[in-house]
């Protein structure tokens, strides 16, 4: 992992007055690189966050707007996803270090730089379609699949198709 493109998305949180602070950070690949083996590998945009401060929390708020580079899993050609997002979440003060939900996070009193890179990140992803349809693909060029057990063309088959070995068995399960 490379610490500088990391340290990129830090925000100094020690010294912080308890009042609102506006951020920006790029969504590029520098961003994409930091993670492994990632669904988007390129991307381009910004997120904004509002941090607001008090004496026992943060608030973070994202507004993420971007597009990132997608592979159709149809055609197999590459296009361009349009992901706009708006979450939030809130930091406690505590003793150690712990995910108390996936919006509310506790972290030590005396850390002094918040990352958000993996924020960002979990946040692109999240928004990216499970079905992955470039855009210049019709509706009725494209297959549902319709996924069937089998069982009633089986069953159907069979009563036309028994073999004559089994068929005194057949009856047997009948009575």
């Amino acid at each position: 992992m490379d610490k500088k493109a990391f340290r990129t998305f830090e925000i100094s949180i020690f010294n912080l007055s308890n009042k609102v602070h506006e951020y920006r950070f790029p969504i590029n690949e520098t961003l994409f690189n930091l993670f492994e083996q990632s669904i988007a590998e390129r991307g381009e945009g910004t997120c904004e966050v509002v941090l607001t401060r008090s004496e026992t929390m943060i608030t973070l708020h994202f507004n993420i707007n971007a597009k990132v580079e997608l592979i159709c899993d149809i055609s197999v050609k590459p296009f361009w996803h349009d992901i706009v997002v708006e979450k939030d979440i809130m930091v406690k003060f505590g003793e150690e270090d712990e995910e108390l939900s996936e919006d509310v996070i506790v972290i030590h009193r005396d850390t002094q730089f918040f990352n958000v890179a993996e924020y960002i990140y979990q946040f692109l992803l999240l928004s990216i379609p499970m079905k992955r349809i470039h855009p210049d693909i019709k509706d009725e060029e494209r297959p549902d699949i319709v996924y069937s057990s089998g069982e009633q063309e089986q069953d159907e088959t069979e009563e036309q198709e028994i073999d004559p070995r089994w068929a005194a068995l057949k009856n047997l399960k009948q009575e």
